[in-house]
């Protein structure tokens, strides 16, 4: 759990390479910065569910598939593609999604810091630069301020090369996919200077139709060794990508996914089918669902060796995100749901040329048509964000047995959200009524001017919809204690946290009303571990925690943060306990990990909102006033919501022969809603509930009122959520994989995976929301158990004095058919299940790597 930490990078692996473990010990002259043993676990040490995966295994495995994808072998891990776009990936762990599970890059978290999510695209050129990857299931060893509830994904990426020199290779698979890539690395200079510079471009036409890509990755790393006790290194790394999709909304049922096979795909796997593909009045190529991002990260990282005890990390980093996707607006609802290639799994049929491609052409002959303006236009839903933060660890010894580390954890985050009309599609002007005639009077005084407000023709470059900042302010610390002696590791850590939201929103609001009031959240946690070697074969450990984490920004802190600086009256932090046993088996031909967990999530936030028309902002024993009545969001949040998830999970590598290795792992899971829970309706934090009054003609009038003015109850709903299964990860997975490495130069390999107990997803919607009523859910859909086999293979060879290698790969050999995302229908079967997306059938890729 602890290295010395100098300046000379030596890396030796002790253990086996595989899915499994991989035991790294830092020796006493390290080069590397302290981040990379901050959050790494070691073998036999630290008291954590674990699997370590290195660039030999991603090289070998990677082929076509994305980057997490690559973890699919591994316990607790469901990966998918979902729509099935470059980058548009997901990567669950042991039921929790990725928001609720860590994404660290060289110690440094980068989940989204006002809603937890990770966007894969954005990191696409990673499996080129990564160090070493690391799964920590459960608590995990990190000691950032901010810790997980699923688990950790932390990846080291390269820092310098000892050695001179670098590679050249070449890539290309299915559907148009290429790959180009150099890297080069100048080693250690004797005045203590070194760099390493990696880039590439990748390129295809994507498996689904119309969901074309172009990527580029880029890595620098600059490293200045001034003397025995400072070290300096800046690494920065980024890739800026396109692609077009396949909407997350754009799934069908299963019958609609049979019917497009028949009607539209002559022959080819309906599977492929993409609901928005087709083409504009030119016969351009015309598209609903785009997606252009670069987030470039930065860091610059000392290193200072104080004595031969103590050491103090600091890492200053930015991430300077810029792009969008894009999002098609309307008059009405419908109108903004045609933009949609299918609507809750039926295949939107109003703009459908009959060979399926979605008719754009006839987008422009409706706006043409249209004496109000464009009835759609497209705008692009601009999410950038400017992010920073400094990481600092300082560690040091206390006699033999005891390191202590202690550290601060800062950031600061401003998100930038606009929607800008990029498209008229062939009309005038276009009219954003339905979304401003939701400004209330009190929040800006513009929208007094009525009509002029409203009905205002925008043009391209106008902002539709949305218009504001989202800011997030962490200050952290963090301390950690560990003892280390003959048979026994332990340790206990805690951390402290402010979490601070405010927004500023141009649309809704005036100047005087922009800015909300800033409201923060106390959170902290504490855990402990053990580790115990029985024997040089055998360990045991156990572990325990107890998190208190602040709820997210949008729909914790802020019930509708898109439209509304209204704070959650109701929101508190997010509690988590958990603790997991496990036994270890090392031996020079059977490497075995078993272990056992239980975590129970509490307070979970879940919040959701609901246009109503009926909002009447005034005393309900006065004299009727219309003006006081519009049209608004009511949202409402359920408390009380907790999730259990426990189970067991098994991997091992067995080494029966020295040209074989044969893995495998076995994890089953039982994830299910723990509790019922019971929400109030609010608007602009007030909490409502219904009232009748009389309208001007004296007829009975149903209102929603502001509760406490009017002497009224919070209107509330029940949920009945006890015992369903969660769904969107398979519950049960497997795999078998066995590596022939028939001589030095070549090696085949062929891997089994099984996922089963995948539970159809689901969540409370906007329609389930009714005032005073009480909704029973049940356990949704199972998704049909399905397995698939994949094919790799290299060989290494010399070309004069070039050292190079080819290597392939097969997924899914048999082409296999089988669904990976749904989401629950309304009877909880097979034939109301919407939102279905299959996996993708055979792909292949080839490569040529070149050292030198």
């Amino acid at each position: 759990m602890t290295a010395d930490l100098r300046f000379k990078r030596k890396i030796t692996q002790t253990g086996t390479v595989n899915l499994g473990v991989i035991k790294l010990e830092l020796d006493a002259v390290a080069l590397g910065d302290v981040t990379i043993t901050s959050s790494i676990a070691v073998a036999r040490k630290t008291p954590i569910a674990v699997s370590s995966i290195n660039p030999v295994f991603i090289e070998e495995k990677l082929g076509t598939q994305e980057f997490p994808e690559v973890l699919k072998s591994t316990p607790g891990i469901y990966a998918t593609k979902q729509g099935g776009g470059f980058g548009d990936s997901k990567v669950n762990i042991r039921g929790f999604k990725s928001e609720n599970s860590a994404m660290m890059i060289n110690g440094v978290p980068m989940n989204d810091m006002e809603w937890g999510g990770v966007y894969w695209s954005n990191w696409a050129g990673l499996s080129d630069v990564t160090f070493s990857m690391q799964v920590q299931r459960g608590l995990g060893a990190s000691k950032v301020a901010a810790p997980s509830v699923g688990g950790s994904i932390n990846i080291v990426t390269n820092s310098i090369d000892v050695n001179k020199g670098g590679f050249v290779s070449y890539a290309m698979g299915n559907d148009g996919m290429n790959k180009m890539l150099f890297k080069v690395s100048t080693g250690v200079s004797k005045s203590g200077w070194a760099m390493t510079l990696l880039g590439g471009k990748t390129w295809g036409d994507g498996y689904i139709q119309g969901t074309n890509f172009e990527g580029y990755n880029w890595f620098i790393n600059v490293t200045k060794r001034f003397n025995d006790n400072h070290q300096l290194s800046f690494t920065g790394f980024g890739a800026p990508q396109w692609h077009n999709q396949r909407n997350s909304k754009d799934g069908l049922t299963i019958e609609g996914w049979q019917e497009v096979g028949k009607r539209y795909m002559n022959g080819e796997s309906a599977y492929k089918f993409n609901p928005s593909y087709g083409f504009g009045i030119n016969g351009q190529r015309k598209t609903s669902a785009r997606n252009v991002y670069n987030k470039p990260q930065l860091s610059l990282n000392h290193l200072w060796q104080i004595n031969d005890k103590s050491s103090l990390s600091t890492a200053l980093y930015a991430s300077i995100g810029r792009g969008y996707g894009y999002s098609g607006q309307g008059l009405t609802s419908a109108d903004r749901n045609n933009w949609f290639g299918s609507n809750n799994g039926q295949l939107n049929m109003a703009f459908r040329k009959a060979d399926g491609t979605f008719a754009y052409d006839e987008v422009y002959g409706l706006n043409e048509q249209s004496e109000n303006g464009s009835a759609m236009v497209m705008s692009k839903s601009v999410n950038s964000h400017n992010w920073y933060g400094l990481l600092s660890t300082y560690t040091t010894k206390i006699g033999e047995n005891i390191d202590l580390y202690g550290g601060i954890d800062l950031r600061y985050y401003k998100g930038i959200h606009t929607n800008e009309i990029i498209d008229l599609y062939g009309g005038d002007f276009f009219v954003d009524s339905s979304s401003r005639k939701n400004v209330l009077l009190s929040n800006n005084s513009g929208a007094a001017a009525g009509s002029a407000f409203v009905n205002k023709k925008l043009q391209v470059g106008d902002v539709v919809y949305r218009d504001y900042d989202g800011y997030v302010m962490s200050e952290g610390v963090f301390g950690q204690a560990e003892y280390n002696k003959d048979k026994i590791s332990a340790f206990v850590s805690g951390s402290v946290s402010n979490t601070g939201y405010w927004r500023y929103d141009r649309f809704y609001y005036d100047a005087e009303h922009a800015k909300s009031e800033t409201v923060n959240f106390i959170g902290w946690n504490a855990k402990g571990g053990v580790n115990y070697n029985l024997t040089e074969n055998h360990n045991v450990f156990a572990n325990v925690g107890y998190i208190s984490r602040a709820p997210f920004f949008s729909g914790g802190a802020f019930l509708n943060s898109t439209v509304s600086n209204a704070t959650n009256p109701d929101a508190v932090n997010e509690k988590i306990f958990s603790f997991e046993v496990g036994y270890g088996y090392r031996s020079r031909f059977l490497s075995v990990n078993l272990n056992a967990y239980h975590t129970r999530w509490m307070d979970k936030t879940m919040a959701r909102s609901n246009d109503i028309t009926n909002f009447y902002d005034g005393d309900i024993n006065a004299p009727y006033n219309p003006a006081l009545l519009s049209a608004t969001k009511a949202v409402v949040n359920m408390q009380g919501v907790s999730a259990l998830h426990q189970g067991i999970e098994l991997d091992f590598l067995a080494q029966p022969f020295r040209w074989l290795d044969v893995n495998g792992m076995f994890s089953i899971g039982n994830w299910r809603w723990d509790s019922n829970a019971t929400g109030s309706f609010s608007v602009e934090g007030q909490f409502v509930n219904t009232a009748v009054i009389k309208d001007d003609a004296g007829k009975d009038l149903t209102v929603l009122v502001n509760a406490a003015a009017n002497g009224l109850q919070p209107g509330e709903m029940k949920l009945n959520l006890k015992g369903v299964k969660v769904g969107g990860s398979a519950q049960t997975t497997a795999a078998l994989g066995a590596t022939f490495k028939i001589d030095s130069s070549l090696r085949l390999g062929i891997d089994w995976t099984l996922f089963s107990n995948n539970y159809s997803d689901w969540a409370l919607t906007s329609n389930d929301l009714v005032m005073n009523s009480e909704k029973t859910f049940v356990t949704p859909w199972r998704i049909p158990t399905a397995s698939t086999i994949d094919l790799n293979a290299s060989y290494k060879f010399n070309m004069g004095k070039i050292k190079a290698m080819i290597s392939g790969n097969i997924n899914n050999v048999f082409d296999q058919e089988y669904i990976t995302d749904a989401t629950d229908g309304a009877n909880h079967d097979w034939k109301t299940a919407y939102g279905v997306f299959y996996g993708f059938g055979r792909t292949y890729s080839v490569r040529l790597k070149c050292n030198f």
